[in-house]
């Protein structure tokens, strides 16, 4: 879990150093970097499209997955959740779900959290981990200077995912083929689309209601 606990650490600690930077910032600058990561969130998605190779597996997985989400409703309990937070820790500036939420995909639906995780269970390997603390340590800063307190929530969203992974990795290895990486990191990628439009202001998607479809891909690909 060394791998995870690090990872966990770099988000806390990005997002602390973001909500400093989010004090001093005025409303016009908070708009802009916000346009900005959405169109650097989009980017990372259209990049993570290429992945996929089987355009089947990713509508059956969007299919499915979508009305998994919309049956639970899992964008209303997030957002419940994050109104009840907000509410008690009077958190200011920007809602506390899609911080939450808007962090937690962008932390969790690349191959590197899946990989990453794969090897730190099995080979006790935690470099590729170690290099995508880096990196959400630079984007929990950013992200934590526009949608403030949430971005530090995800912190947890990233444990309870990457060290299941880990803490599974004997036992879920099989079901995680090349195939289903790349599939699953395709389907992310395209949930990560929708929350760009959303951070544009283009749309207003229910993104949390898309996400059971990332794990789809690795049924399929047993069959197809």
């Amino acid at each position: 879990m060394l791998g995870t606990a690090v990872n966990v650490a770099a988000v806390l600690l990005g997002g602390a150093i973001g909500l400093l930077i989010k004090k001093g910032l005025p409303k016009r600058l908070e708009k802009a970097l916000m346009t900005a990561l959405g169109l650097c969130t989009m980017y990372i998605g259209i990049s993570g499209l290429l992945d996929g190779k089987n355009t089947l597996v990713l509508i059956l997985s969007m299919v499915v997955g979508t009305l998994i989400g919309e049956a639970v409703d899992l964008d209303r309990q997030i957002c419940r959740l994050g109104d009840y937070i907000q509410s008690k820790f009077k958190s200011k500036g920007g809602s506390v779900a899609e911080g939450f939420v808007s962090a937690s995909l962008l932390f969790c639906v690349g191959a590197m959290s899946i990989v990453g995780s794969l090897e730190s269970g099995l080979n006790g390997n935690h470099e590729i981990l170690f290099a995508k603390s880096t990196l959400d340590f630079v984007a929990a800063i950013l992200f934590a200077s526009s949608f403030g307190f949430g971005v530090l929530l995800s912190a947890g969203f990233v444990l309870a995912y990457q060290g299941s992974l880990t803490l599974l990795a004997q036992w879920i290895s099989p079901l995680l083929s090349d195939a289903a990486t790349a599939e699953m990191s395709c389907v992310g990628s395209l949930i990560l689309i929708a929350l760009a439009l959303n951070m544009i202001g283009l749309s207003k998607f229910k993104v949390m209601n898309f996400v059971p479809a990332i794990f789809i891909p690795m049924v399929l690909c047993i069959f197809m």
